[in-house]
């Protein structure tokens, strides 16, 4: 199983990508963000990837990050839903936003993907709401785990001057969420109500910081009357 590539992008196609890894080309499917957060041909890159095989087909998509990829695995684990779809949704919302829209249960976030219908987007809230608060509470893990030296991919050539470095993509939102998850976890309030609020403070404040979250959630949260 091939979990994650790290070489030199050769081109660049509507929906994948062909990435050289020492010689050998794999091609790797992606959703629309993260084709356009990719480098230019020629550049180093480094994806994680999920991959499918079958009778009829052996194929890699590609991600950014593993809050990403397993957002991909949930929304394949839906029935009626394959990877085109799922690529669809991250395509349209991202991992963020896949978060919020099913910690908050807005299935009418999810059905603007291209392809997917109300039926749809419904099960989807409805299958994986228990499932947000863990994916929200991985992009803090993976945060800390990451902040470690960028990669470096050598080519096997003499001629090459030096090691290119590779550039992780920005975690600090998905810190922040899961630094505040954790906090009102310790509060005492249950994983689906606090992911829900979370996401909702989220939505409101982009640029929030995890003491921010804290303090809007627990707003939220609050006993109304």
């Amino acid at each position: 199983m091939i979990g994650k590539l790290t070489g030199r992008l050769d081109y660049r196609a509507a929906d994948h990508v062909l990435i050289d890894v020492r010689g050998v080309g794999y091609l790797v499917y992606c959703s629309d963000r993260t084709l356009a957060a990719l480098p230019g041909a020629g550049e180093a890159v480094s994806i994680y990837t999920d991959m499918v095989v079958r009778e009829d087909l052996m194929q890699l998509y590609g991600f950014l990050s593993l809050v990403e990829k397993e957002w991909h695995r949930l929304l394949c684990s839906v029935q009626g839903v394959g990877a085109k779809v799922s690529l669809a949704i991250l395509s349209a919302l991202g991992p963020d936003g896949v978060s919020r829209a099913i910690a908050l249960g807005d299935w009418g976030a999810v059905k603007a993907a291209k392809g997917v219908g109300p039926k749809t987007a419904q099960r989807i809230v409805l299958d994986l709401k228990d499932k947000a608060p863990g994916v929200m509470a991985m992009g803090g893990t993976i945060a800390q785990a990451m902040d470690g030296p960028e990669l470096e991919v050598v080519e096997p050539n003499d001629t090459t001057p030096a090691p290119r470095r590779v550039s992780k993509p920005p975690s600090g939102a998905a810190a922040a969420s899961a630094g505040a998850l954790s906090a009102l976890a310790n509060l005492g309030y249950g994983p689906s109500e606090a992911a829900g609020a979370v996401a909702e403070a989220a939505a409101s404040q982009p640029d929030a910081d995890e003491a921010d979250l804290i303090r809007a959630a627990l707003r939220l949260l609050a006993p109304k009357g």
